[in-house]
């Protein structure tokens, strides 16, 4: 049990604090002198991170959520698979009136939100996830393009990253492969061949060849702009390219669970995610592009941190502003709730290029 005190103002909660990226969120919020309760389904885990940074600790599973939560007015949720915790973790925060976020990159829960925006503005909560590196650069340059090009009917975004994966993203990875690529298509989501398409993309580092993924912006960005024709890219050497073509011939049998059971046995053992040295070496650019039915074009670009460290200062950067200002309830994107220039106002952030 949580013992934070009858004040529920204030209080909030990191859910899967000693996964990669909730311990460095934790870290960095105890650094800033905040309070999060730190919580999570391993008891010794959790409890020795809490220790070490001298705050409050909650062990609990999903099935327990609502024992814990009501004195809480936010949870940030770092527990991934997110297709796991997502749902139930937003359904105990709209029973409990809590501000549901999390850190997620994955369609499903994206469009899962988006089914609950009436309940959210019912009760008065915001849900808001995406607020790490997945999607909040992505969604500000989506924001602005929008602005930039108003009737723009296509958009294409993608990121340049070099950072490595956490054990968290890697097992979502082995889930999103199994499902495939996805684009956005005249205002539907639609499953396609991994590495759909390829084609040379300036990310802001040079042109490089880059391929199609199934990117959680296929489903933000059409919240956030209405524009219904969307694709993310990555840049890929033409044998990463190859091989990702080539795995849509395997793709059948990653969704049999047994197989992604061990996979993500073998990636909990042998992925530890990078250090801080590689962090703050590996910035990330990210890119993006606007066409309208007449054929004008517009691109935008800007150079931001890691994208690991992008995630902490962007859930933190979220997390306060809800403690601080009431907000309409309602689902959101991190633009829609922060705006197009939250991205600028992240440390380590260049100026965003609008051509």
């Amino acid at each position: 049990m949580t013992d934070t005190g009858s004040n529920k103002q204030g209080n909030w909660m990191i859910y899967g604090a000693y996964g990669y990226t909730g311990e460095l969120i934790a870290r960095e919020a105890a650094h800033r002198g905040l309070r999060p309760v730190l919580a999570g389904r391993n008891r010794e885990k959790t409890r020795a991170l809490a220790k070490e940074l001298r705050l409050e600790s909650a062990v609990f599973d999903l099935d327990d959520i609502p024992r814990h939560i009501g004195d809480m007015s936010l949870i940030l949720n770092c527990a991934g698979p997110f297709s796991a915790t997502a749902g139930p973790m937003m359904q105990a925060c709209l029973a409990a009136k809590v501000h549901y976020l999390d850190i997620t990159g994955e369609i499903a829960v994206f469009e899962l939100v988006q089914s609950l925006k009436q309940q959210a503005q019912d009760t008065g909560i915001v849900i808001c996830p995406g607020v790490g590196f997945d999607v909040i650069p992505t969604d500000c340059l989506a924001a602005a393009l929008k602005n930039a090009l108003p009737d723009a009917n296509h958009l294409s975004l993608g990121f340049d990253s070099r950072s490595g994966l956490s054990p968290g993203t890697a097992k979502t990875s082995v889930e999103g492969l199994a499902q495939g690529g996805k684009v956005r298509k005249q205002g539907k989501i639609i499953s396609v061949p991994l590495a759909y398409k390829v084609r040379n993309i300036d990310f802001g580092d040079g042109e490089k060849p880059a391929m199609t993924i199934p990117w959680g912006d296929v489903a933000t960005a059409f919240y956030t702009t209405g524009i219904p024709n969307i694709e993310v890219f990555i840049p890929g050497s033409a044998k990463m390219i190859a091989n990702t073509k080539r795995a849509n011939y395997i793709r059948p049998l990653l969704k049999f669970r047994w197989l992604q059971k061990l996979l993500k046995a073998h990636i909990g053992k042998a992925v530890t995610g990078p250090d801080g040295a590689a962090r703050a070496k590996l910035p990330t650019f990210v890119w993006g592009e606007v066409s309208n039915a007449q054929g004008e074009r517009r691109t935008a670009r800007i150079k931001t941190a890691n994208g690991y460290s992008l995630t902490v200062f962007g859930s933190l950067a979220v997390v306060d502003y809800l403690l601080q200002h009431n907000h309409d309830g309602g689902s959101y994107t991190p633009s829609q709730l922060m705006g197009a220039d939250l991205i600028t106002r992240l440390p380590h952030s260049g100026e965003l290029q609008l051509i």
